[in-house]
């Protein structure tokens, strides 16, 4: 269905052409005329399905933009999530005028309190900041008309009901009230139930949500071994760029201070780091400064990052809901992404979990050798000394050059060159995390769950053992509670040319 026939104002079907849509997402064309008829809804959709502007174009549609008043609130669980909302939310309000604005923790309250006092129609926030708003009465929420639970699973799960009920009583009982859940099990069905008046509930469809872009495989791995491992799969593969899971904030900076000093442009991004350290790493991120963010599902939220073409799972996900979270950042737009999880022998039943949620088996992948690693980065080098040769003004160091050549060999110049280009053999070794609980048990008590990221294409072969796998394209969160306390830990940047087998062991500061 297109945006024209789905009765909006034409300010705002300019936004949205100027944004670059013609074509409404299932959710966004099951979801806004309910809301434009003024019906709360109980929306099911996964992450990169379009569900931002689901809830925002309805809701800029229906403010009334002569009212100073904050007339829309948005609550999101991580301070991520709510700045990408507010930045799709400016992005389709500029043409008619809105005024949107974001507060969230770890970042200056003062200033937050000067952009409210400029009258926007929209908040949105993380529960902890707006209930510090509401008590500090530097937010006022008596003209709302419209609450959006945006990612309302991962609210409940992070502890966050007593602030969303705190919330909840500061508001109109008159309003309409919109909730987006990943899954629809029946915590959320009762928070329905309690604040919501005869919700109509949108499911999409598994086969609209899943994709067949998303090559999805594992590969057997030790604890100790999976460092090393993925560091080959990263000199093989060449990913462009990649997003590695971690299950907890002390593996992500462990790991992404491991591949720093390995020489990999990396940064880990989790909740106990400063809000300006969060948003100079993700700036890096988007502008291809780093090429590889290391996050904890929660700090993932909120992620708008468009061509992701690597998805590790460092950590395969406790819960599988998470998985179907962590590969929906990559195939995405009609592009292919790949998907790699490690296993450790006894997180085989997580595996089989994450299988039948998806319904898609997952292939099995061999881990390149040492030297197939290291012809993956010879490879990329050879690409590179082709282009410094083209911009480098030999004259400089010809004279330079013809002496070297007297007293060494080419053979041995170049050997020297390449060792310096590729990256060191620095030995890392990542703590040891508690192994997830060895028994079989279902995550999702027969939940039936439909997620974006499964897909057709790892259908095709489920059997037939390891495959070998060196194609370049193709192929807790209860912890991240983000209105605590914050810390902007660095990541140490070492980068060792030559190591030739080095010892670096990675700890977690104290």
């Amino acid at each position: 269905m297109k945006f024209r026939e789905l009765g909006l104002s034409k300010d705002l079907l300019t936004a949205v052409e100027k944004a670059g849509f013609t074509e409404a997402t299932p959710i966004q064309s099951d979801t806004i005329p309910l809301i434009l008829e003024g019906h709360d809804v109980l929306g099911q959709a996964q992450t990169g399905t379009g569900k931002t502007a689901a809830f925002s174009l309805p809701i800029l549609d229906k403010i009334d933009l002569d009212d100073p008043n904050v007339q829309a609130l948005v609550v999101s669980p991580t301070r991520e999530l709510a700045i990408q909302t507010q930045r799709e939310m400016n992005r389709f309000g500029r043409v008619e005028g809105a005024k949107v604005q974001a507060v969230y923790g770890g970042a200056d309250i003062r200033q937050q309190i000067r952009n409210l006092k400029k009258h926007p129609q929209v908040v949105v926030g993380t529960p902890g900041r707006i209930l510090d708003h509401i008590n500090r009465r530097t937010l006022k929420l008596g003209n709302v008309k419209f609450l959006v639970l945006d990612e309302a699973d991962d609210m409940l799960d992070m502890g966050f009901l007593d602030d969303i009920e705190s919330i909840i009583k500061a508001l109109p009982t008159e309003r309409q009230t919109l909730l987006f859940s990943a899954t629809m099990p029946d915590k959320i069905k009762r928070v329905g139930v309690q604040f919501m008046h005869q919700p109509k509930q949108v499911k999409i469809k598994a086969k609209e949500l899943t994709t067949d872009l998303v090559d999805q495989f594992y590969v057997r791995s030790k604890e100790a071994e999976k460092f090393d491992l993925m560091t080959r799969f990263f000199d093989v593969q060449a990913p462009k760029v990649t997003i590695v899971f971690c299950r907890t904030k002390r593996r992500v900076d462990e790991v992404s201070r491991g591949l720093i000093a390995c020489g990999y442009p990396a940064a880990g991004l989790h909740g106990d780091l400063t809000q300006k350290r969060r948003s100079q790493i993700m700036r890096e991120f988007r502008d291809g400064k780093i090429s590889i963010l290391v996050a904890t599902d929660v700090a993932a939220r909120g992620i708008d990052v468009s061509g992701v073409t690597h998805v590790y799972n460092y950590d395969i996900p406790q819960d599988p809901e998470s998985y179907v979270h962590r590969i929906g950042r990559t195939g995405r737009a009609g592009k292919h992404g790949v998907s790699l999880t490690f296993v450790e022998p006894n997180e085989k039943d997580y595996l089989r979990e994450v299988e039948k949620l998806t319904k898609v088996r997952m292939l099995p992948l061999k881990p390149p050798s040492e030297n197939e690693a290291l012809s993956g980065q010879l490879s990329e080098v050879k690409n590179e000394l082709g282009d410094l040769i083209q911009k480098t003004d030999m004259d400089k160091f010809s004279d330079t050059a013809d002496e070297l050549l007297e007293k060494y060999s080419a053979k041995e110049l170049v050997s020297v060159l390449l060792s310096k280009m590729t990256r060191s053999q620095v030995k890392v070794r990542i703590t040891p995390e508690r192994p997830l609980p060895n028994k079989k048990r279902r995550f999702s008590h027969g939940r039936r769950y439909n997620g974006h990221g499964g897909g057709g294409r790892n259908n095709r072969n489920s059997n037939g053992g390891s495959r070998r796998y060196n194609g370049r394209n193709g192929g807790n969160r209860r912890n991240d509670r983000n209105h605590g306390r914050s810390d902007d830990r660095r990541n140490n940047s070492h980068r060792n040319s030559n190591g030739g087998g080095k010892s670096f062991t990675i700890k977690q500061r104290d």
